[in-house]
């Protein structure tokens, strides 16, 4: 087996999303990196009303999926189809945007904190126009395994492993066939996870800093904030810093497609970005 190792870093940069909302973008950011499938990544956390109270009002996506993560607080997300999802402390809402989506995001707190995560990742061509659907799992659907040596590991999507017992996230059957773990360390604590060689895959710490490969040495740090691209291999190795560590685990199946995006459409090519534009305006991004 070969344990993988950073092979880059992207840090995150303060940016700003919706009506205002404040948040760091790694995936996605300025310079426009990726990690196919994964096209971005935010990072949001505040107490103060004025950093989110504005929300992410009514937009458009198309051509791909997004991930809402709430680590703390309370949203209501809204679509065009009439659904209504509250996403909540622990929750997750796995939203495919696919041939044209309208919803909102709007926070249900006046104070307190809100903080958690959006991720998208990218749909192939043959699924781009497919009909767009959403999954909301509260909590206490998504498992949670308790780790050899301390610390916990939440399974969104994959699977975690331990002495030969498999716990499987509630998120199956996506084309891409992602992992996302959220892993809680102690201050040494060291966590294993099998990943395929095939897919890529990489580390986002956002409490503590992390140490990414074998214990022999060879392991380099990872700070707070910072999205850590692997190697190939099939195997990650991550050791917490002294103050201990929370981090997500991200891999995916790569698409090697070609990307082209403007704003909140992703497809293939610069002629369905201008189709995607023109159905939004006349109102045909949302037609069955």
């Amino acid at each position: 087996m070969s344990t993988r190792i950073l092979e880059h870093i992207i840090e995150s940069v303060p940016a700003s999303d919706g009506a205002g909302v404040k948040l760091r973008r790694s995936l996605g950011g300025p310079r426009g990196l990726r990690v196919d499938p994964f096209l971005m990544l935010d990072e949001f956390s505040s107490e103060n009303p004025g950093d989110y109270i504005a929300g992410f009002p009514s937009h458009p996506h198309r051509g791909f999926e997004t991930v809402t993560y709430l680590l703390d607080g309370h949203m209501l997300h809204e679509d065009h189809l009439g659904n209504r999802g509250d996403l909540k402390t622990g929750g997750v809402q796995w939203m495919t945007a696919g041939r044209g989506i309208i919803h909102s995001e709007m926070p249900q707190q006046e104070d307190g904190r809100m903080r958690g995560f959006q991720l998208w990742i990218n749909l192939p061509g043959r699924e781009k126009m497919k009909p767009a659907g959403y999954r909301d799992l509260q909590a206490s659907e998504i498992p949670v395994v308790n780790l050899p040596g301390g610390g916990t590991a939440k399974v969104i999507a994959g699977k975690v492993e331990i002495d030969g017992v498999a716990t499987v996230g509630p998120i199956q059957g996506v084309t891409t066939d992602p992992t996302y773990i959220d892993v809680t360390l102690p201050a040494g604590g060291h966590f294993e996870q099998a990943v395929d060689a095939h897919h890529n895959a990489f580390l986002y710490p956002y409490e503590g800093h992390i140490e990414v490969g074998p214990k022999n040495g060879s392991a380099r740090a990872l700070s707070t904030h910072s999205a850590g691209v692997l190697t190939s291999g099939d195997r990650i190795e991550v050791t917490a810093g002294p103050e201990g560590a929370r981090f997500l685990v991200l891999a995916g199946r790569p698409l090697k497609e070609p990307v082209v995006q403007y704003g909140p459409f992703v497809m293939n090519t610069r002629q369905e970005i201008e189709q995607a534009v023109r159905d939004y305006q006349s109102g045909a991004l949302t037609r069955t």
